[in-house]
């Protein structure tokens, strides 16, 4: 008998066992991009540690870029610096904020001129609880989910790491369009994730995962109460 038709008869005894035939091989189904997001994401929010670094310009003017390392959790440090040269630090333990603006952070939020002194070098000490939306502070944690419809783009590479971009529309952000960066290697990180719409184009780059977290607060010396302030 020859080899051809063992092979065929091969295959049709082994056919209810549901075994593909075709070139001897089987090929395992892609997932979709909508489970490349969730696999993503769920990676994401099983990380100990991040770094997390955005850059945002706004199509009117100005903007701002940021550094923040954390644990996803209540222990972060990070630096907001803006385009007018303006910055705010942090570093968030448990419960407890130490913020330090500089000058030209005090200035811009006070609209007056500091004078008679050099330089910003103290940090604030108080409740975490205190902090609210828009005041520049940053949140430890930091929501992995996924939303609106996700198509997959070409291969490519994020800084030497090879990632498939997730193109993701949401039909409620009428003109704005997010791309998420996914890792291809052994797990799937989220790399970069980039959101652009008429009123700005904001780039975040995800680096770092489960390293060392190395946050702790500032020297007491440095630190003033802001129970203490105005006594």
């Amino acid at each position: 008998m020859s080899t051809v038709v063992t092979a065929a008869l091969a295959c049709l005894v082994v056919s209810t066992a549901v075994v593909s035939c075709t070139d001897s091989a089987t090929t395992a189904e892609e997932p979709s991009a909508e489970q490349m997001l969730d696999n993503a994401n769920g990676t994401m929010k099983a990380l100990k540690s991040v770094t997390i670094d955005g850059d945002t310009t706004m199509t009117a003017g100005g903007g701002y870029s940021s550094h923040l390392t954390t644990d996803l959790k209540g222990r972060c440090a990070s630096k907001t610096t803006w385009v007018t040269g303006a910055s705010l630090e942090q570093v968030r333990i448990g419960g407890t904020d130490y913020v330090r603006p500089n000058r030209a952070y005090l200035k811009q939020w006070s609209g007056r001129y500091m004078t008679g002194v050099k330089g910003q070098s103290r940090w604030i000490k108080a409740p975490s609880s205190r902090a609210h939306a828009g005041d520049g502070l940053a949140e430890c944690t930091r929501e992995f989910t996924s939303f609106g419809v996700a198509k997959k783009g070409e291969p490519t590479k994020v800084n030497g790491t090879p990632a498939i971009p997730l193109v993701i529309t949401d039909e409620a952000d009428k003109g704005g369009s997010y791309t998420f960066y996914v890792a291809t290697g052994s797990k799937p990180y989220i790399l970069k994730a980039v959101y652009k719409s008429p009123e700005l184009h904001s780039t975040t780059s995800f680096s770092a995962f489960d390293k060392p977290l190395d946050v702790r607060p500032p020297a007491k010396a440095d630190v003033l109460d802001a129970g203490d302030i105005g006594r």
